[in-house]
């Protein structure tokens, strides 16, 4: 996929010229002459891809800062507002989404498009069409997600056709995800060649349709999304759960789908903000709810001691968060390294624990952020078949398999939970393995649980209360629709009590 990044360059190209004197100029691409070549369906592709990168603040552990997983050194995006129930309409990350998605979609349409009369044979045409539709599908996704039905637009931008849409009903856009990604299951590969590193492939679509379905409670059907890219052989745990975030370990067998960096075409800079400002700062929350190495809670292992709290616990937590007076980039982590919280975020960065670097210059990091990986898919499978059927075999080896992980190594999930029980081990172990990878947020609405995980205070590593975090039920399952959309198209109407 990197090979694509330079071409989105000749799409800054494209113009749109309304001169009589130059309708086709000859020394650049015009609407005339752009979708002429199958180099320019690729360059258009890239753009598609492009489009993610304007996303990068809900992939990449932004939203669990609404969370009792994290919180923000500053309030940018408005993540404190939201968490402490403050937010206005016009909070910056509900326009972000927002305007970002929709310009992806609009790109992914005009692709679309345009293949129906392109000059590429039919299978290549085919394989651009399944990547458009996977992206298309992945914007839909985190729309509806945060603001439930939305504005369906299915071609290329008109604002003469869509500039006055009403939104879709919520059931009636997912189920066209489902079919468009049923769709470009069929027409993707299941792997590419080297060059083609980071392009959507048939488990990328199949993962998605069993989250989305997970989303949606549509329990059997989820299991059977999941079990389909389980299936597919193509994909396992990583051994090392701290190196599925290192440089070297891009696109290993975990990784499923990613949005590829290179420096210096394509930089971001959560490797600065993680090491030297704390973005996310993991909450002692968070931490707490790691299990000890006997596979009970803090609460209950007899190995638990409160004067080295940090010992002996599942070993994600110091591969997943930097702790005071543990190691991290090759020194011992002090509080003034972690002062949001008195605790640090490793995940999406590049410092390993025993080997110093220099801190990455601010934005100017190229480490790929994970979209989604096996690890989810598992859990994903789990969790729809306990709600469908119970804690079956197929869901102990879910669990168990990301729990044997050779870098993790805990216990075995215990022989004989009610499906109410086994609903808490499922949800536990996905909270910490998914930690600060953004999921968190999305899966306390789905769960319907927001108002009681966060309506209370929220605390650092000393147990000192930092703020108090506040979430209306009866508004803040769904985000604003920006008021300046609204104020473009009065036919959209607000979500309730914003």
């Amino acid at each position: 996929m990197k090979y694509l990044l330079a071409s989105i360059l000749i799409i800054l190209s494209i113009v749109s010229c309304n001169d009589a004197l130059l309708v086709d100029p000859s020394d650049q691409y015009s609407a005339n002459t752009f979708w002429t070549e199958p180099e320019h369906f690729e360059a258009g592709l890239a753009g598609v891809y492009n489009s993610l990168y304007g996303m990068y603040n809900l992939f990449n552990g932004e939203t669990d800062m609404i969370t009792p997983n994290a919180k923000a050194y500053n309030e940018a995006n408005g993540t404190d507002a939201i968490a402490n129930g403050s937010a206005l309409a016009t909070t910056g990350l509900f326009s972000s989404l927002w305007n970002n998605a929709y310009q992806g979609i609009g790109r992914c349409n005009t692709l679309l498009d345009r293949l129906e009369n392109s000059p590429m044979q039919l299978e290549e045409s085919q394989l651009i069409a399944g990547q458009a539709l996977f992206i298309r599908s992945l914007l839909y996704h985190y729309l509806v997600d945060h603001f439930g039905g939305v504005p369906l637009i299915l071609e290329t931008p008109d604002p003469e056709l869509h500039g006055r849409l009403p939104r879709t009903e919520k059931n009636i856009i997912i189920d066209r995800i489902i079919s468009d990604l049923d769709r470009a299951a069929t027409v993707l590969p299941i792997r590419y060649d080297q060059a083609g590193l980071g392009k959507a492939t048939k488990g990328a679509a199949l993962a998605l349709k069993s989250r989305v379905l997970l989303f949606e409670e549509r329990w059997s059907e989820a299991a059977q999304a999941a079990k389909a890219v389980i299936d597919l052989n193509r994909y396992e745990l990583f051994g090392d759960y701290r190196g599925i975030w290192y440089l070297e370990n891009e696109n290993n067998v975990e990784v499923i789908f990613d949005i590829q960096y290179q420096v210096p075409f394509f930089t971001h800079g959560f490797d600065h903000v993680s090491k030297l400002l704390n973005r996310p700062a993991p909450l002692k929350d968070l931490v707490d709810a790691y299990l000890m190495i006997d596979g009970t809670s803090i609460d209950e292992s007899e190995l638990y001691n409160s004067e080295k709290p940090y010992e002996n616990r599942d070993p994600r937590l110091h591969q997943s968060i930097v702790v005071a007076g543990y190691p991290y980039n090759g020194q011992i982590a002090t509080s003034q390294d972690v002062v949001t919280t008195g605790f640090g975020n490793k995940k999406h960065t590049v410092y390993k624990d025993d080997v110093a670097i220099a801190n990455v210059v601010a934005n100017n990091s190229e480490l790929n952020i994970i979209i989604m990986r096996y690890a989810e898919v598992l859990l994903n499978y789990a969790e729809a078949l306990n709600e469908s059927t119970g804690p079956t075999d197929n869901v102990y080896w879910a669990l168990n398999e990301i729990r044997k992980r050779p870098s993790v190594g805990m216990p075995l999930v215990k022989q004989g939970l009610t499906k109410d029980e086994m609903r808490e081990v499922i949800r536990l172990e996905r909270r910490v393995e998914l930690a600060l990878e953004g999921r968190y947020y999305s899966d306390i609405r789905r769960w319907k649980i927001a108002e009681q995980t966060n309506n209370s205070p929220i605390y650092n590593a000393a147990g000192g209360v930092i703020e108090r975090r506040t979430f209306n039920s009866q508004r803040d399952y769904l985000w604003a629709i920006p008021p300046s959309q609204i104020d473009l198209n009065p036919e959209l109407e607000q979500n309730p009590n914003w």
